[in-house]
């Protein structure tokens, strides 16, 4: 075997070979025992022909070999593969046989590169990348060793494998100069697929977290190469650390141009399992989070934390605060997600700094995303099926939810979406997952994301004789997806409108002394260590207060059959996480009756608001989870009556909108919502129009 010099220090020449194959038959972990041996006979058992080694056991063992490793990692994986081969021929000859190649993957180098900082300077080194995969291509076929049939007149045909023992085929699959049998360049050189090697190929892109891209700057991205066992062991809006060698190619198709880009080919990849573990918490911060948690006032300070210089809100910004920390999920034994992220809305007059508190909200977030409803196409929100202009291929993208998985999304101007990213949204919010079946991909992603979203009213300002429903150009069925729903009217009142004057005034003034109660920095590591490990349950009396407030507005129901539909169990859903998120504030592992207590508030603060019917002056919940509220749903029913009646009536067969309307003001139903239920039972197919004015119903 062939010796290396280390090109490093002094020119030391290592028998790689030989101290490799010492490495696997002589490294003892702590607990004494042979740890490579034994992950190869478990590589053996399970099939598997990658053994995975940690640099740092290589560094321990021989700091020069693993040095040697960073500097020259072709050479090294080379021989360290034929190493774990002449293992694995003792341990097992028949299974090794079987296997053309077995690798030595790498994890854990001592250093990670910045992707903003992966030059050439790297070029054919071994690196190790942190990033989140944002998109995938599907798997394909990559020829390693090709069989071709040379045909020439003089020596008729015979087959050959390409290139020679020991090389593979890298990018580019070129025909042999000459036939390594016959020695003659001409005659006709025919590849044959079905007979050549191949290898599972797939390409990934690699990008920036979005916490790590500085202001102002776009996130930057680089395509990584997996090859046989690592194809599919990661998804897009997976968090992941790539180790793997830098190489190069041709940035164009026509290969004539003198410029390049970087590619990693891996080596390894592990996709980050534990939540949130980009945010590093000390020993030290562990001590002042802890210290923090003892303030019988933390709440209260963690809210005025939030957007201190923006006035008033305190409610909407206790919203927030919540569903930064969020629920509890939890997964039943027969794999049921019961989702833990709450999810908030802010519906509001212009003006009124939503889009401040949302960016606040990102800000603060340990893993956060802004982006607005209008920028966001489906494909920027969820996920989407694109092709690469260069190479014409087929990738699987990520899109805003996806990413913030394990995060927070926050979402401004979410009435400006278009309808088909509305759809999108639906799964993303309830189930927590993106599915895509489009061009041949099919896939469901991850988005465990909680959403924090704002949106203007239709009409510019909000009206208040109109349900939530009439005011935002939302769906229903998003609304209903929503755990809390503010609406921020504009209205002067001067006492309010004085003390707002003032607090802009101070802060224009006197920039400086606006500070949040809590640094910023450790209100990030605060609830990154809230999300992390506080899992608090509920407690008999707590579940006790939530149980009977729901069974009382329930009871208000049912005692008139006719009337609203005070709440239902999506409510009951979002006061458990609500009261789990209001003790994980305060970092406490029970949910007490102050934690019920505060939920059961802000819910009946959100049904008092966004769930009002304005024309009984009470809750009804289909005012949200329809958009009808029950008195209204009683009129349409009673139009609906009417024109069955006048249809029976008639001679025509049909219904005349003015007879309609003259018997529907009769019984206190206004022209106009006839004119609007007319249009919605046409749109809607349940009647038509018989002749010019005259409706029928379809049967």
């Amino acid at each position: 075997m062939a010796a290396l010099t280390t090109g490093v220090e002094h020119e030391q020449v290592i028998d790689v070979h030989e101290r490799f194959y010492e490495f696997i038959r002589s490294f003892r972990d702590r607990s004494d025992s042979y740890k490579y041996r034994e992950r190869i006979k478990q590589m053996i058992t399970m099939g598997q022909k990658s053994l995975i080694v940690d640099y740092n056991d290589l560094y321990l063992f021989d700091n020069r070999l693993a040095r040697l490793l960073i500097e020259r990692p072709d050479e090294v994986l080379q021989q360290a593969s034929e190493v774990v081969k002449e293992v694995v021929m003792t341990e097992a000859p028949d299974y090794a046989e079987t296997i053309d190649r077995f690798y030595v993957r790498v994890r854990a180098l001592p250093r990670v590169v910045p992707l903003r900082r992966l030059k050439s300077e790297y070029l054919g080194k071994l690196v190790m990348l942190e990033g989140i995969l944002v998109r995938t291509t599907p798997v394909k076929e990559k020829i390693v060793k090709a069989r071709f049939m040379h045909c020439t007149r003089e020596q008729g045909c015979h087959r050959f494998d390409w290139p020679p023992e020991g090389e593979l085929i890298g990018d580019i699959l070129e025909r042999p100069p000459a036939c390594p049998i016959c020695g003659s360049s001409g005659g006709t050189f025919r590849l044959l697929p079905e007979e050549s090697k191949l290898i599972d190929w797939q390409r990934i892109v690699l990008q920036e977290r979005p916490e790590e891209v500085p202001p102002g700057q776009l996130p930057r991205s680089i395509e990584v190469v997996l090859q046989d066992e690592l194809v599919d062991s990661a998804r897009p809006g997976d968090r992941i650390s790539v180790v793997g060698i830098v190489r190069v190619r041709p940035d164009s198709v026509s290969k004539k141009r003198a410029v390049f880009d970087l590619y990693i080919e891996a080596n390894h990849i592990e996709v980050s399992q534990k939540i949130l573990e980009e945010v590093v918490i000390t020993r030290e911060d562990e001590e002042r989070i802890r210290a923090l948690a003892r303030d019988p006032w933390v709440r209260k300070r963690i809210i005025a934390s939030i957007a201190p210089a923006i006035y008033g809100h305190w409610e909407i910004k206790e919203a927030i605060a919540l569903a930064l920390f969020g629920g509890v999920p939890k997964i039943t034994e027969d794999g049921v997600r019961i989702r833990g992220d709450i999810h908030v809305l802010i519906v509001g007059d212009p003006g009124t700094a939503k889009s401040q508190l949302l960016q606040y909200a990102a800000r603060i977030a340990p893993r956060g995303i802004y982006t607005t409803g209008k920028g966001a196409t489906a494909a920027g929100l969820t996920a989407a099926v694109i092709r690469d202009k260069t190479t014409g291929e087929y990738y699987l993208e990520a899109g805003a939810l996806v990413l913030a998985d394990g995060g927070v999304a926050a979402i401004d101007e979410i009435d400006k979406m278009r309808d088909e990213d509305r759809v999108a949204i639906h799964e993303a919010m309830e189930q927590q997952t993106v599915s895509i079946a489009k061009a041949g991909i099919v896939a469901k992603l991850n988005a465990r994301t909680t959403v924090i979203a704002a949106g203007n009213p239709k009409f510019g300002r909000y009206l208040t004789n109109r349900t939530l429903a009439d005011n935002i150009n939302l769906p229903v069925t998003i609304l209903s997806r929503f755990d809390l729903i503010f609406i921020l009217k504009d209205r002067p009142n001067p006492e309010e409108d004085r003390k707002l004057a003032r607090h802009v005034l101070e802060v224009h003034r006197e920039t400086e002394r606006i500070k949040p109660e809590i640094d910023p920095a450790l209100l990030k590591k605060y609830i990154s260590y809230a999300r992390r490990y506080i899992r608090p349950r509920l407690t008999a009396e707590a579940s006790k207060l939530i149980e009977d407030f729901y069974v009382e507005m329930r009871r208000m129901s049912s005692e008139n059959p006719e009337g609203p539909i005070a709440i239902t169990a999506r409510q009951l859903e979002a006061l458990i996480r609500l009261a789990e998120a209001h003790a994980k504030m305060a970092l406490r592992n029970e949910v007490t009756r102050e934690d019920a207590e505060a939920a059961i508030r802000l819910m009946k603060t959100f049904l008092e608001s966004s769930g009002m019917d304005i024309e009984s002056g009470r809750i009804d919940i289909d005012v949200i989870m329809t958009g009808k509220p029950r008195s209204k749903q009683e009129k349409l029913t009673r139009i609906m009556e009417i024109i069955e009646e006048l249809e029976s009536e008639s001679e025509e067969g049909c219904a005349r909108l003015k007879e309609i309307q003259r018997r529907a003001a009769s019984e206190g139903i206004e022209s106009s919502l006839v004119e609007e239920a007319i249009r919605s039972f046409r749109r809607d197919g349940i009647i038509y129009e018989k002749s010019l004015g005259c409706y029928a119903i379809v049967r």
